[in-house]
């Protein structure tokens, strides 16, 4: 009889179950690296969007009160019309477009925000065909409403609200938000501020997540977008096609984004952000994603379930990458985040399991300070890891493309943004940057 290495060599598959642990194991260990290198890049990161000093606002005139003294009402939506648009005192004025379809629920914490905001010359709400009282709330704040157009062949309804949007105002600097954004004060400030060294400004909230299963996988999809693009705030702009973006609160020059015909160019995308911010860095535009956690926040979802169902379909972005990145990216998710989850589940963790488990655990701790209540579900969220990756990977094989009872068309993998899908034109040329900028 054989023992040892000799038996074990002598039993059928045995040399192949080596060969794929070996190969599994170098796998491993060259996703980890990989994760590694992009952790180290927060050491270096730009530094938080912050508030401006105190001074003179950017408008003429004194402030607008609505009812009961608040900054809404129509005298509030009159009296900005002729403030902030002209710059006053060197500031210029900032438009705030809010794309809002069925957010009648959503939409007053973040037009009360806004509206109370010196810096905010005007409040353009784009009421996307809504079968609620979303467009009424609106204008009883005191934002100026848009009556969205029925949707176009080959348009997604929040680039074509937020491109009817853009049409009417009137400010040199546009803030994009999301109706559930609650801006603090000092974010229109801080935005204005960050492009005189960008050309589009994305910027990180902190987010609202009320339940540990809720805060748990939230917090876990958030470490797969870490794990795959780094922190947030690169101290260099990664190549075009890796660059992401928020689309939940964007700021830029209005007549810039006017000549790019941005929207437009990305008009058939799920994932509108990061495809907007890819089709204009790969134009020259200096594309910037700030962490501004202590002036904005978002409340997404209302359950662990919501999480799962609209951010799952949205991370894996589908439409924006080649297969080749994206079977990249998947592996490492699953490589140095689903896998040591797993093992240590069973009992069987490598050594390089731990060392990726302890790696994930300093991960998690860095980011409680992305939200608003961080909890045990922050910390806990490595366990939540294997489902994650089982999501992302659905996502990439069957992405979903409807939203608010709204179905669009599948684009080849890689996006419109890369494969020229719904571009119409040439290239966006990089915009006008004066010395004062």
């Amino acid at each position: 009889m054989r023992t040892g290495a000799a038996g074990t060599a002598g039993r059928p598959g045995a040399g192949r179950a080596g060969t794929g642990a070996r190969v599994l194991a170098a796998a491993q260990a060259a996703a980890a690296l990989v994760v590694l290198v992009r952790l180290a890049r927060g050491r270096r990161r730009l530094p938080p969007l912050a508030a401006p000093l105190p001074g003179p606002p950017p408008g003429a005139g004194g402030r607008a009160t609505g009812p009961g003294g608040g900054a809404a009402g129509g005298g509030a939506s009159a009296a900005r019309a002729g403030r902030g648009v002209a710059p006053d005192g060197g500031r210029p004025g900032i438009s705030v477009v809010i794309p809002a379809r069925d957010e009648e629920r959503r939409l007053g914490p973040c037009l009360r925000a806004v509206l109370a905001d010196p810096a905010v010359a005007e409040v353009i709400v784009v009421d996307d065909e809504s079968s609620d009282g979303t467009a009424r709330l609106a204008a009883a704040y005191g934002a100026t409403v848009v009556r969205g157009r029925p949707l176009p062949d080959g348009w997604v309804g929040k680039q074509w609200a937020l491109h009817q949007g853009l049409s009417r105002a009137r400010g040199e600097i546009v803030v994009t938000l999301d109706a559930d954004t609650r801006p603090r004060p000092g974010l229109f400030g801080a935005l204005a501020a960050a492009l005189r060294d960008h050309d589009l400004v994305s910027a990180g909230p902190r987010f609202v997540c009320d339940g540990f299963a809720e805060q748990a996988l939230h917090a876990s999809f958030l470490a797969t977008l870490v794990y795959r693009f780094g922190p947030i705030g690169p101290p260099a702009p990664p190549p075009p096609h890796r660059v992401v973006a928020n689309g939940q609160c964007l700021a830029f020059r209005r007549e810039a984004m006017r000549r790019a015909d941005g929207f437009a160019r990305v008009r058939g995308h799920m994932t509108d952000d990061v495809a907007l911010a890819r089709a204009l860095a790969a134009g020259g535009w200096r594309v910037g994603f700030l962490d501004a956690g202590g002036l904005l926040e978002v409340d997404m979802h209302e359950s662990a379930a919501g999480v799962w169902r609209e951010w799952g379909r949205s991370l894996p972005l589908r439409d924006v990458t080649r297969p080749a990145w994206q079977a990249a990216d998947l592996a490492v998710v699953w490589l140095a985040a689903a896998l040591p989850a797993l093992r240590l589940a069973a009992g069987r963790p490598t050594r390089l399991d731990l060392a990726l488990l302890a790696v994930r655990v300093l991960l998690a701790t860095a980011l409680r300070r992305s939200y608003a209540r961080p909890g045990a579900g922050v910390a806990l969220s490595f366990l939540l890891d294997p489902a994650t990756a089982v999501r992302l990977t659905q996502a990439t094989l069957r992405p979903v493309r409807t939203w608010r009872s709204r179905a669009y068309p599948v684009f080849p993998a890689g996006g419109a943004a890369e494969t020229g899908a719904v571009r119409r034109g040439a290239r966006p040329a990089p915009p006008a940057r004066s010395a004062a900028r």
